[in-house]
């Protein structure tokens, strides 16, 4: 494996150059995508000190030849806007050397981040090999995947390319991460463009990893991390700055359920807010500094598990609102996962295989978020009142629901106290006793006096329901409602009878 890698990367750099003297930066290629209108494409290298470059593109649609100049050994060159197609191809001369990009399409970028079910490659997902014969049949999505390296200090530019920028075969997109690979696919289906989408990701790493010491700061984190903190934003996060992106996906928490787990609601919104200033920064404002930003709430670990650390950061990835967009996560979107447990997976459960449910609902999110369309469901049922009596509640949601009877997903909170309830409090599983098209309602009366019903959760386990078995969905069936922990005496939802 170290020898294919060493080759790749010589290869890499090898088309960057015709001998040496002038070079593109390691994430520039043949085959790239780059970002299209409105937004400018940022193109930067290497070069002699004190000289000129010219950058010049030539395709569909020809461009006025741009004059830079190499100031500390490297060149930057910002685009005119470009609209979505190609091919193209993008040349940088100086009077001794030419580098040439070959088969440049311009559609939307798409940064693919977190650990290891972001990791998971497309081989390994149910209905596989149908994927994978589905590949080539999508030219205009291109993958390029960042190798797993890390750095003590911010770099400039990657330390090593794992997969170079390449027109999908069933071979490289088999090794590509799955929700990466298929939320690209679904996109080009739908906006009918070049999408290129851009692998960074590791295996076990707590986000702290990925954030950079001003996001750690803001969330009174020091960098002392497992891995040592923000070493992956360092060398795998930090070098794609200049690159001009639309969004990001996001599927990573696990390794938070038993590290820094109560600073999440806090680290991961950070991370959000930083990655936006940096990228807008580090393209010269091309990239927005509120690009959207999609995720997955945390699917399934332990079949029967009364542990907390799941439901925990499934919360904490709202920033404890419960949904997105919130206040504190505009411009988000998410997809839930958590009706989607695979407990026979050969890769562990904690690495379900069901991908495509995963990609589908990130590309809802992403129609309505990323690219403003109306009319477009992306978001389970959430309650937006519940009314209590000392024998029941109801729970009235924010759109029409469908609804299975279930003895235990609802739980509620017994209390003396009007303090909020938390994962240690005394909570009571209640039955579902009827609903109808917006409203559910269940049993309030198992708080033995002199304690009364102080909170509602709703799916707050490791592992809540079999597949796409949880009790409350969209009314079409597709959006599972999201976990979510209601007290009574916060906020202006609950209202007493």
């Amino acid at each position: 494996m170290a020898v294919t890698l060493c080759v790749v990367f010589i290869l890499v750099a090898s088309v960057h150059s015709s001998d040496g003297n002038l070079s593109f930066a390691s994430y520039y290629g043949d085959h790239m995508v780059l970002q299209k209108s409105p937004e400018r494409a940022v193109l930067w290298g290497y070069g002699p000190e004190g000289t000129q470059v010219t950058v010049h593109l030539s395709g569909p649609m020809n461009q006025e030849s741009l004059v830079v100049n190499v100031t500390n050994g490297t060149w930057y060159a910002t685009l005119h806007p470009v609209e979505a197609g190609g091919p193209y191809n993008v040349t940088a001369s100086n009077e001794n050397s030419t580098a040439t990009l070959t088969d440049v399409l311009f559609g939307d970028v798409w940064l693919c981040g977190g650990q290891s079910n972001m990791c998971f490659e497309t081989y390994k997902i149910f209905n596989a090999s149908e994927e994978l014969a589905l590949a080539a049949k999508y030219p205009h999505v291109r993958p390029f995947m960042v190798a797993e390296e890390m750095s003590k200090t911010e770099l400039s530019d990657l330390i090593k390319v794992e997969l170079p920028w390449s027109v999908p075969t069933a071979a490289n997109v088999g090794r590509f991460s799955a929700v990466c690979w298929l939320f690209g696919r679904y996109m080009n289906e739908h906006l009918k463009y070049p999408i290129g989408l851009v692998q960074s990701c590791w295996g076990g790493t707590p986000i702290e990893d990925w954030s950079s010491s001003r996001a750690l700061q803001k969330c009174g984190l020091q960098q002392n991390g497992p891995q040592a903190s923000s070493g992956l934003w360092n060398s795998m996060i930090h070098p794609l700055l200049n690159m001009t992106i639309k969004g990001a996906i996001w599927y990573q928490g696990e390794s938070n359920t038993n590290y820094n787990q109560d600073k999440y609601s806090c680290s991961f919104p950070a991370m959000i807010d930083d990655w936006r200033m940096a990228f807008h920064e580090g393209s010269g404002g091309q990239t927005a500094d509120d690009f959207p930003f999609g995720f997955v709430q945390l699917s399934t670990y332990i079949k029967g598990s009364t542990l907390d650390g799941m439901p925990n950061i499934r919360w904490h990835q709202t920033a404890d609102f419960g949904f997105v967009p919130n206040l504190r996560m505009q411009k988000t979107f998410m997809a839930v996962a958590l009706d989607l447990p695979d407990e026979y997976s050969p890769y562990h459960p904690i690495h379900p295989r069901d991908k495509q449910d995963v990609a589908s609902r990130l590309t809802l999110g992403a129609k309505a978020v990323a690219y403003n369309e109306t009319n477009v469901p992306f978001q389970g049922p959430f309650p937006n009142k519940i009314t209590s009596t000392s024998m029941y509640l109801n729970i009235t949601y924010d759109q029409t629901v469908s609804v299975t009877p279930s003895a235990g997903i609802f739980e509620i909170c017994c209390s003396v106290t009007e303090d909020p309830c938390g994962p240690t409090s005394h909570w009571v599983a209640v039955p579902i006793m009827q609903w109808d098209s917006t409203t559910v309602r269940v049993s309030a009366n198992s708080c033995p006096l002199p304690y009364e019903v102080a909170a509602l959760r709703y799916a707050w386990r490791d592992w809540p329901c079999d597949f796409k078995a949880c009790p409350i969905y969209s009314t079409s069936g597709i959006l599972p409602a999201p976990p979510f922990i209601i007290n009574r005496y916060e906020g202006d939802v609950w209202e007493c009878q």
